[in-house]
């Protein structure tokens, strides 16, 4: 691998960067994942106050870092972790509103697939239409930790949308598809590590229902939202 670092959006060095990145897409949550799941975190980015760093988890080097918000942000930082940092592995922790209606607040949606919106799977010039997906093992050893943990959760695809305020979201049309919730980010991710020929998973806590309304409260983010990270952290990298 060519040393092309720092990139434009990431001011670490070759190495700073384990070959397992957990991502979130607020910052200030990956700080958090930095001091409460890893031993000696060392902060390796911090361009744009999109803060990085990589430390130690049950004897395994892993970074976590933020990813904005949105297909365009994810995918250049995922991008640049594939490419310039031999990144392997990128899981996504993160919200998402949930569609479906046996699915409640705090419960983990774990994305097998990820429909779009967006038009990113175009600058591939495919034949047709690409479906984005993750990468099995992880997807399976992510449902054996929520059985151990005894975490509620389902297993299917989300949709991820370029849009977040619509006139028209449509949500009962991608709810009939069998779409379990709309979050922002994984198809961008699967479909990066899929060009990368790398692995990728998405674990979503529902923080609000499209359906009925309920949104969650912020002590109840401090408490559930922590399930999707103690799953992401327990898988074998």
């Amino acid at each position: 691998m060519t040393d092309q670092t720092p990139t434009p959006h990431i001011g670490a060095r070759l190495g700073d960067i384990a070959e397992t990145v957990i991502m979130a897409g607020d910052p200030l949550r990956a700080k958090f994942m930095a001091e409460n799941f890893l031993e000696a975190p060392v902060q390796f980015n911090n361009v744009r106050g999109m803060l990085g760093f990589t430390g130690a988890h049950n004897g395994h080097r892993i970074s976590v870092m933020g990813h904005g918000m949105g297909i365009p942000s994810i995918a250049i930082y995922s991008f640049e972790l594939y490419h310039f940092y031999g990144v392997k592995t990128i899981v996504r922790v993160g919200s998402a509103g949930a569609l479906h209606p046996d699915l409640h607040l705090g419960d983990l949606v774990i994305a097998m697939g990820a429909c779009t919106n967006s038009n990113y799977a175009a600058q591939y010039e495919l034949p047709g239409t690409f479906a984005p997906i993750a990468d099995y093992r992880l997807l399976r050893q992510a449902t054996d930790a929520c059985e151990q943990l005894g975490i509620p959760y389902k297993v299917g695809n989300v949709l991820s949308s370029d849009v977040f305020y619509s006139p028209n979201p449509h949500n009962d049309k991608w709810g009939k598809m069998g779409i379990l919730a709309v979050e922002m980010e994984a198809a961008a991710l699967y479909m990066n590590a899929a060009a990368s020929g790398n692995r990728a998973l998405t674990i979503l806590t529902v923080s609000d229902h499209l359906l009925t309304g309920e949104v969650t409260t912020a002590e109840e983010r401090q408490t559930t939202f922590t399930r999707m990270m103690d799953v992401a952290f327990s898988l074998n990298y």
